[in-house]
C-alpha cells in the first residue's frame, strides 16, 4: 500500500490552506501551489500568521506554529510540486469547469503511483474523472471548512478508482487526526444532501410563519443540534425508539404527506421487533444490558460536557438583524 508523506494542495485559498495547515501540523511535507508564485506565497504568510493565533488563542499546542513552518513549502512551479507529491489534493473553486482544468494539469505531471484526490462538495467523481489521465488513482477527499478543526472527511470513488488509492488515504486521515467515511458518487454525497435537506425544511417553516429564523436556529442548537456532536440520526433515533419514532411520523405524515411520510426502512425495522437501546436491538446493532447502560451513561457525560463547553463560551457573536426586504422596496 502506498504510504503517503509528501503532498501538495493546488489552491491556497481558506480551503486549500487548511488543509495543508493540518497536514502540516501532523509532519507531512508539504507544498501548496496556486495560480502564480506571488499568490501561493501570499497564501503561505496567511497560513504561517493564522497558525500563530491559533496558538495564542490555545487552539493549537505550543510549538505548532514552528511545526508548520517547517513542514510547509510555497511552491514555485506548479509541475514541480505537482509532480514530488504521493497525494496531491485539488481545492480550486466548486466549478466544474475549472476543476476539470485544474485535474487535468495535475494527472499531466504527477507520477504515476500518486493519489490524486478533489475536495470538491457536491460535484460527482464522474464529472471530473474523464479530464483525469490514470483515473484508478483519482478520488474525491472532501475536508470542511474549517479544515484545520473539523475532522470529517468523506471519500467517494469513481467507477475507475482502485483500492489502494482509497487505502492509501484511509491510512493517512487519522494521521492528521480525521476520520473518513466512505459514500457513494452521487451529486452533494452525504454531507451537503443532509445540510441542504435542513436548511430546505428550516427555510419552509419560517416562510409558512411557524417560527422566526432566530427561533429556529434556537431549537436546532439546543436540541437535535446538540446531540449531533456525539452521535448520528440513526444512533439518536435508537435511543429515542424506533417506534416511537414510527408512531411520530405517522403524525407529521397526515399533516404534511408523502415529502414527511414514515420511512419504508424505519416501518420495516419495528415491524421485525427491533425497536432500538431499549429493547436491545436496534439500527446501530444488538446491546445487551451492560452495554445500553454504558451508552447511556456516555450520552449523558457527552450531553453535560457540552453544556459546559457552550456556558463556558458563551453566546457566539450575532450580527445586527437584516433591513426588511419589503420595507426597502417602499
Amino acid at each position: 500500500m502506498t504510504t503517503i508523506t509528501t503532498v501538495t494542495v493546488v489552491g491556497a485559498g481558506y480551503m486549500g490552506g487548511g488543509i495543508a495547515q493540518c497536514m502540516a501540523l501532523a509532519g507531512l511535507d508539504v507544498q501548496i501551489v496556486d495560480v502564480d508564485p506571488e499568490t501561493t506565497a501570499r497564501g503561505l504568510e496567511r497560513l504561517l500568521r493564522e497558525a500563530q493565533e491559533f496558538e495564542d488563542q490555545g487552539l493549537y499546542p505550543a510549538g505548532s506554529t514552528e511545526t508548520i513552518r517547517a513542514h510547509l513549502r510555497a511552491g514555485t512551479s506548479f509541475e514541480d510540486s505537482v509532480g514530488r507529491a504521493d497525494f496531491i489534493e485539488e481545492a480550486v473553486f466548486e466549478a466544474p469547469e475549472v476543476k476539470q482544468e485544474v485535474l487535468g494539469r495535475i494527472s499531466q505531471h504527477a507520477r504515476e503511483d500518486a493519489v490524486i484526490g478533489t475536495n470538491t462538495s457536491t460535484i460527482p467523481v464522474h464529472v471530473l474523472a474523464p479530464h483525469v489521465k490514470n483515473p484508478e488513482r483519482f478520488l474525491t477527499v472532501h475536508f470542511s471548512n474549517p479544515a484545520p478543526f473539523i475532522p470529517g472527511v468523506e471519500l467517494v470513488s469513481g467507477e475507475a478508482t482502485e483500492q489502494w488509492a482509497v487505502d492509501a488515504v484511509r491510512e493517512l486521515l487519522p494521521r492528521i487526526g480525521k476520520e473518513g467515511a466512505e459514500v457513494a458518487d452521487v451529486p452533494g454525497m452525504v454531507l451537503n444532501r443532509l445540510q441542504y435537506a435542513l436548511l430546505k425544511e428550516a427555510v419552509s417553516v419560517v416562510e409558512e410563519g411557524v417560527a422566526t429564523p432566530e427561533a429556529v436556529d434556537t431549537i436546532v442548537r439546543t436540541t437535535f443540534g446538540f446531540r449531533l456532536g456525539f452521535f448520528g440520526p440513526f444512533a439518536i433515533a435508537d435511543q429515542a425508539g424506533l417506534d416511537v419514532y414510527a408512531k411520530c411520523f405517522r403524525i407529521v405524515e397526515e399533516a404534511f404527506g408523502e415529502r414527511l411520510a414514515t420511512p419504508k426502512m424505519l416501518q420495516e425495522t419495528v415491524d421485525a421487533g427491533r425497536h432500538g437501546v431499549k429493547n436491545g436491538k436496534g439500527w446501530t446493532g444488538d446491546f445487551d444490558e451492560k452495554t445500553a447502560a454504558e451508552l447511556i451513561a456516555y450520552r449523558n457525560k457527552a450531553y453535560a460536557r457540552m453544556g459546559e463547553l457552550l456556558r463556558e463560551l458563551g453566546p457566539a457573536p450575532r450580527g445586527t438583524a437584516p433591513a426588511d426586504p419589503a420595507a426597502q422596496q417602499a
